[in-house]
Parts: C-alpha cells; sequence; structure tokens
C-alpha cells in the first residue's frame, strides 16, 4: 500500500505544479509573441494553428525539476547517481530542443538548427551519458529474459545505447504532430517504465528512478489539459527531445532496453512510417502513405484529429502494458 501511497502521491504533485506552470507560462509565451510557425506542406486544418504558442514542454519539464531534488532535500528519495544521469538527459535534450525551438521563432519559420547540428548535439549527449552510467554500473550487456539470452556486446553495447538515446529523442519528436498524441502516448510510457522501475530492486536508486517516472505522469497529464484538441500550447522540441532523452534514459538505467519496442512501439511505428516513405520516394520515386508520419496518413485519409489520436492512444497502452508484463513477470 505505501509503494502505491507513493506513486499516487508522484502522479499528484506532478499534475498540481503542471497545471499551476501552464497557468503561469502560458500567456508568458502569448505576450512574447512564442507562436508557432506551421508547414503548409501540411493538411489545411493544421494552418489554423499557425502562431499557437511553442516550447510548452516546460510545463511539464519544470515540475521533476522542482519536485525531485525537494524529495530528496526532505529524505523521501534518495538523490544516486542513476538519477542525476536521468536529470541530466532530460534536461540536455530538453534545453537542445529549446535552442531550436527559439530559433524557429525568431526566424519565423521550421528551420531551426540544421540537421547536423541536431544530430551530432544529440550525439554528444549520448555519449556523455554513455560515460557517466558505463563508469558507474559498467554493465555492456543485453538480456531478454524471455528467450534466456544473455548477450555481452562490449563495445558494440556503445553504439547501441547512442543509437537508443538519439533515435528515441528523434522518434517522440517525429510522433508530436496532432494535439496531445506525444504527450499522452509519453504519459504511458513512462507510466509503464514506473512499474517497471519499481520491480528492479536490483538495480540502485530503484525507487527515485519510479517516482521521477510517475512525477513526469502527472506533469505530463497536467500539459495535457492544456495541449488536448484544439490546442492551446504545443510541447515543440523542447518537450519532446526531452521526453525521449528520459525515456531511453529510463529504459538503460533499469536494463530493461528491449522492453521500449513495446512500450514505446507507437513511437517506433510513426518513425519506420518516415523511413519507409523516404526509402520509397527516393528509390523508387513512389509513396507508401499519402503522407507520412503515420498519422498524417490518417489525416489524409479524412480522419478527425481526435479519432486519430484516441486511436494511436489505445494502440499505445495496450503495447505498453505487454511491455510491463514482458518486463516484470516474463
Amino acid at each position: 500500500m505505501l509503494i502505491l501511497a507513493k506513486c499516487i502521491l508522484s502522479i499528484t504533485l506532478g499534475l498540481v505544479v503542471a497545471i499551476i506552470a501552464g497557468f503561469i507560462l502560458i500567456p508568458l509565451l502569448k505576450k512574447l509573441h512564442a507562436g508557432q510557425s506551421v508547414s503548409h506542406f501540411l493538411n489545411e486544418r493544421h494552418l489554423k494553428k499557425e502562431g499557437t504558442p511553442t516550447i510548452g514542454g516546460l510545463i511539464f519539464i519544470i515540475p521533476p525539476l522542482i519536485i525531485i531534488p525537494l524529495l530528496a532535500l526532505r529524505g523521501s528519495i534518495e538523490m544516486n547517481t542513476n538519477l542525476i544521469i536521468i536529470l541530466f538527459v532530460f534536461v540536455a535534450y530538453g534545453l537542445l530542443g529549446f535552442i531550436d525551438d527559439f530559433l524557429k521563432i525568431h526566424y519565423h519559420n521550421n528551420k531551426g538548427l540544421s540537421i547536423k547540428v541536431k544530430f551530432l548535439a544529440q550525439l554528444l549527449i549520448a555519449i556523455i551519458f554513455y560515460i557517466i552510467y558505463t563508469n558507474d554500473d559498467g554493465i555492456t550487456a543485453l538480456d531478454v529474459s524471455l528467450l534466456g539470452i544473455h548477450w555481452e556486446m562490449g563495445w558494440g553495447y556503445t553504439l547501441f545505447v547512442l543509437f537508443l538515446l538519439v533515435a528515441t529523442t528523434n522518434a517522440v519528436n517525429i510522433t508530436d504532430g496532432l494535439d496531445g498524441l506525444a504527450g499522452s502516448l509519453s504519459a504511458v510510457a513512462f507510466l509503464a517504465y514506473g512499474v517497471i522501475s519499481y520491480g528492479s530492486t536490483w538495480i540502485s536508486g530503484y525507487e527515485s528512478i519510479a517516482i521521477f517516472c510517475f512525477v513526469l505522469v502527472g506533469s505530463l497529464l497536467g500539459f495535457l489539459l492544456f495541449n488536448s484538441y484544439p490546442a492551446k500550447v504545443f510541447m515543440g522540441d523542447t518537450g519532446s527531445l526531452a521526453l525521449g532523452g528520459a525515456l531511453a534514459s529510463v529504459a538503460i538505467l533499469t536494463h530493461h532496453e528491449v522492453s521500449l519496442a513495446l512500450i514505446g512501439g507507437v513511437f517506433v511505428i510513426e518513425t519506420l512510417s518516415s523511413l519507409i516513405q523516404i526509402i520509397a520516394i527516393k528509390k523508387f520515386h513512389k509513396k507508401v502513405f499519402l503522407k507520412a508520419p503515420l498519422h498524417h496518413h490518417f489525416e489524409e485519409l479524412g480522419w478527425s484529429e481526435t479519432d486519430i489520436v484516441k486511436v494511436f492512444l489505445v494502440a499505445g497502452f495496450l503495447l505498453a502494458m505487454f511491455g510491463v508484463i514482458y518486463g516484470v513477470w516474463l
């Protein structure tokens, strides 16, 4: 019962602080004219969103950065290396996204940082994560418990970790295309990893990692109050990169990397749809989807934005729960 009470309290704290942050930040972003520039290649319905405040990811980034240190100061959680690594990645990727969003707002376009600069910055953060992680833990093996596989990857694990961090941040970023989509899917994913973290009792600071996940779930629920259709604010790259980095970090630190393919299943599908579309156009000069990523394909088919989000969220929830079953029981 104590664990359940801690989970509920963490979600509630995140929710309350995020709502307060939203009521403060959204008017401020409007005053600063921090509006989103919408690509004219998107569905006409998206053109109506032109000027909606972005950088709203701060609404769910700020609460954990306030709540986690306060809980640590009062002795409710342990501020250990694993938790510090997650917070570092969360903030570092969020800062990278903030710079990208700022440039888009400043120049009134969707260019921001160049793809090369953004990729190198993402890679640098991932390398710093890996250096700290291996110095503290040193585990370079991949476990697939269902199949009884323990694969000592050596240097291959380095490349795997770097790929996982960079790929996940971009996957969440790609999925952030409809009101409430990336936020709701991320809430479900962190809920799943919160449960998995609490069950990973052999990991240093497992409870602190779980509390972080649940605080972020609450923060995302508070953000969705403002981001659900019709959105009053967008998370921007500030939010999507922070979420992707934190999600991959938790998966790696709990040694449930394989579970990420299920728990973040919709993010994976969205990314694959974009990749397939690019290859099909460049190599075969044909489209597989009416528009990529996948959520835009359904828009082109005439689905409403809310229906797409609901279907994707149900799919994401089911995949996340299968991920929990695999991560905890199998």
